[in-house]
């Protein structure tokens, strides 16, 4: 099952970005450590930034519009090895043509076309649970907490799951 989206925050963790993701119809968030120049496309895309040239990003957009496409859907699809894999949905003459993709380039496309972004459920599933800050003392630890937490915390904590889930040791979530 596919579950609506859209970003929740980008921000710069050292040398990279974390880009979370929000569940619309649920509690979660989903965290996706991307690079310094993906958070940068996708930071300016949300801003309207504009370039006399384009961007890769702008102009991959502007290819597929030229061709007579329109970016319908992105979809983070699985995650495998501590790597998030994503898919473009291009829909062109009733057609859709499914593009392989990273998330980071992925949701820079959506930024850009307004489309939705979709996370397939079992992404959710696989990820440590992250639950919507609900007070401002919550939003302000998780933001605390999103600054000092790098990639391998989070998949250490996956990790955790995926040995406590194959010993029947479940954690009440």
């Amino acid at each position: 099952m596919m579950r609506p989206t859209k970003l929740y925050s980008l921000a710069q963790v050292g040398g990279q970005c974390v880009m979370v993701l929000e569940e619309l119809d649920g509690p979660r968030l989903l965290p996706v450590w991307i690079g310094l120049y993906e958070g940068g496309a996708i930071g300016m895309a949300i801003q309207k930034q504009k370039f006399p040239r384009p961007l890769t990003h702008d102009l991959f957009s502007s290819v597929i519009d030229t061709l007579g496409g329109r970016v319908k859907k992105v979809i983070i699809t699985d995650l495998k090895d501590s790597t998030f894999y994503a898919e473009i949905h291009i829909e062109k003459d009733g057609k859709t043509v499914v593009i392989d993709a990273r998330p980071s380039d992925s949701i820079a496309l959506a930024v850009r076309a307004d489309c939705p972004i979709l996370v397939d459920e079992k992404v959710f599933e696989a990820c440590p649970e992250m639950l919507k800050p609900i007070s401002e003392h919550e939003v302000k630890e998780f933001k605390s907490k999103l600054e000092t937490m790098t990639p391998e915390d989070f998949f250490r904590d996956l990790k955790k799951k995926e040995e406590g889930g194959a010993r029947g040791e479940g954690e009440d979530q």
